[in-house]
């Protein structure tokens, strides 16, 4: 059962100064809490869960530690979940650790510039968990990672693929002698470009695209191209594509 102490410090780590302060996020639903708890770079803090969801998960629930679980029922669990459709368990985890630093050299990653929806975030955290990539650096105008949504819609891969925040123009600098791949409207074929094995995938804003002095650094400019009348692709389906061919 839930006191009120607690009710109050779950809210709090809606705020991401709170979270920041703390060094946890929270996550909720029955998949990607248990792929969390079975992340070997994540802790957990404290689970919120319902006796069904303990019921359906009894070798789980005996390998944690009894302090650290409090059963709570379906309007308990409204009251402390970010979700409009609260689903049967909430998380406390301290943020993931990574034991070696993001580089660029030998590998693939993807750059996002000022990408905004936390739900695009999200997916294209997933996309590059599916292709098999492993780091993400974000400009610090992008998304917070550890928000509710951002990590919803990671589903769990934010255990997989380590993300830094920097400015981006310093890190196309510091690593001069990777190529950078820029996703634009108006580049060549991204189907006429060979697979990649070592490569920045730079994309864009929602709605502004990437910024000029990046586009300046891209030295192969790709464009998946369109057949049918839509302006633009969303950026996370954008990603996967261009994952998808280039890996």
């Amino acid at each position: 059962m839930l006191v009120k102490s607690q009710v109050k410090y779950i809210q709090s780590l809606s705020q991401k100064k709170l979270r920041e302060e703390e060094g946890v996020f929270v996550a909720e639903g029955p998949k990607i809490i248990n792929e969390l708890l079975a992340a070997s770079n994540i802790d957990i803090r404290q689970l919120y869960a319902t006796e069904y969801w303990l019921g359906a998960h009894q070798a789980l629930h005996a390998s944690l530690d009894p302090a650290i679980v409090t059963i709570v029922d379906s309007k308990e669990l409204e009251r402390i979940s970010f979700l409009t459709t609260p689903n049967e368990v909430l998380g406390i985890f301290n943020k993931p650790a990574f034991n070696s630093p993001v580089k660029a050299k030998d590998c693939i990653s993807v750059l996002l510039d000022t990408i905004q929806d936390p739900g695009n975030l999200g997916t294209i955290l997933r996309c590059a968990d599916w292709f098999g990539i492993t780091q993400v650096i974000c400009s610090e105008e992008c998304s917070d990672l550890f928000s509710a949504k951002v990590v919803q819609s990671s589903m769990g891969s934010i255990s997989r693929v380590q993300v830094l925040y920097t400015e981006p123009d310093a890190f196309l600098k510091k690593n001069n002698d990777v190529p950078v791949y820029a996703a634009l409207l108006d580049g060549t074929n991204l189907y006429d470009h060979p697979k990649i094995k070592e490569g920045i995938i730079i994309v864009g804003n929602e709605s502004k695209g990437i910024r000029p002095s990046l586009i300046g650094k891209g030295t192969h400019k790709l464009t998946i191209p369109r057949k049918g009348n839509a302006e633009s692709l969303n950026a996370a389906v954008a990603t996967g594509i261009i994952l998808s061919h280039l890996t």
